[in-house]
């Protein structure tokens, strides 16, 4: 499978939808690295298992690829999530977590979600009839960095942005063995019939806006319709709520709120398997990522410039090392 070129102003998701695979295929070209000049983004191909039926959750997916210059061998990952309704580039153009992460010799994996979402909840849709493809993916795409030796298996991080965030937390909360650590911003666990509940201790960290006007700071447990043709909006929990139900799976000490410039930290303190969880609630700040140079679509909130999130996240993550 042959690398696809991209440009900042494309991004395409491939799908041959109703291929039935027996097993989990990823072809994964060579990949360049990002230095100070930052050439032309790589962009690999993915191949998953479809579920019995042939929904279509199999296929072809695409993956943005990051890896920053000099040294050798296996590095750590982050796998970074997009938002409903965007893509890896978009995710790329606001975050840019790559280069937080190259300063740190970090990998960043953007994948592609199927149809400009991601399945961040359990429960079953008629859009989305297996609700676990995407983890699954997760830990194809991770299974393949690490069988290239580009990715070290001990320091395997997700991240995500909204929907994205949502996808991250729910990896971490799934998967809690492979994972390292976990960031949301603007992202919360799924609620409701798409409930998604930690089952391990993992190393957590969530960035909230106090004004989000798209996904509440309270939780979404009532979210209105989706578009027509669009899968329905997963409901969420709070995002204090989700930080505590890692906390608690991860036997975490009770919660310390510390005002900071700008926003309000809190910690639950690391348990006996040394995992901390932390929640940041930006002072006035919407749907955004902070620190971030891209105008947010009308009706989000203001972008908190507090702190610079891509930062935080790598550095919370280089934290747990």
């Amino acid at each position: 499978m042959t690398l696809l070129p991209s440009s900042p102003h494309r991004r395409t998701t491939r799908s041959r939808y109703g291929a039935l695979l027996l097993g989990v295929l990823l072809a994964a070209g060579p990949v360049g690295c990002t230095g100070a000049a930052e050439p032309p983004t790589p962009r690999a191909s993915a191949s998953v298992s479809a579920s019995p039926g042939g929904s279509p959750d199999g296929g072809t997916r695409e993956y943005l690829l990051h890896r920053p210059a000099g040294g050798a061998g296996p590095r750590p990952l982050v796998i970074a999530f997009h938002g409903r309704g965007s893509g890896a580039e978009e995710l790329r153009g606001a975050s840019r977590l790559e280069k937080a992460a190259g300063a740190r010799g970090m990998l960043v994996a953007y994948p592609e979600g199927l149809r400009d979402a991601w399945g961040a909840g359990s429960a079953v849709t008629k859009e989305r009839p297996d609700p676990d493809a995407d983890v699954r993916f997760a830990e194809a795409l991770v299974g393949e960095l690490v069988r290239t030796g580009r990715a070290d298996p001990e320091r395997v991080y997700a991240a995500g942005f909204s929907n994205g965030g949502a996808m991250a937390l729910r990896v971490a909360a799934q998967r809690p063995g492979p994972v390292a650590g976990a960031a949301a911003v603007s992202g919360q666990l799924p609620a409701g019939r798409a409930v998604v509940r930690p089952t391990g201790a993992v190393p957590v960290l969530i960035i909230y806006g106090e004004k989000d006007p798209v996904r509440p700071l309270g939780g979404l447990l009532r979210p209105g319709p989706a578009p027509a043709g669009e899968e329905p909006i997963t409901p969420t929990m709070s995002a204090r709520d989700s930080a505590a139900a890692f906390a608690a799976a991860g036997g975490a000490r009770g919660p310390v709120t510390k005002a900071e410039a700008g926003y309000d930290r809190t910690v639950w303190g690391a348990g006996p398997a040394g995992a901390t969880v932390q929640l940041l609630v930006m002072d006035d700040a919407g749907h955004t990522w902070p620190g971030s140079s891209i105008t947010p679509p009308k009706g989000f909130g203001r972008t908190s410039t507090a702190l610079n999130a891509a930062g935080t996240v790598v550095d919370f993550f280089a934290a747990q090392q």
